[in-house]
């Protein structure tokens, strides 16, 4: 049995970060029409960028989400020893 310090019920934190991305794009892309229709460009192409990053973002989790869980040992692998302290 493992005796770890790593929690047996774990989650990613794709799901959050996939919805915070959301929000996010949601509101730079709101920004980027709001300031472009009242005629200040700079913040404009300020939210321009952050919804490129956000984009940028969004398809990485997408990307991780697609991929599965990757390789966990089971609970018969005993946990690395943690290294010596000088």
């Amino acid at each position: 049995m493992r005796t770890g310090s790593e929690p047996t019920t774990a989650r990613s934190p794709l799901r959050m970060r996939l919805w915070f991305s959301v929000w996010g794009l949601i509101w730079a892309v709101f920004g980027t029409a709001a300031f472009a229709l009242t005629g200040r460009t700079g913040w404009a192409v300020a939210c321009g960028v952050l919804v490129v990053v956000v984009v940028a973002d969004l398809a990485w989790v997408v990307h991780r989400m697609r991929q599965g869980a990757h390789y966990q040992p089971g609970r018969d692998v005993p946990p690395y020893e943690p290294p010596d302290a000088p």
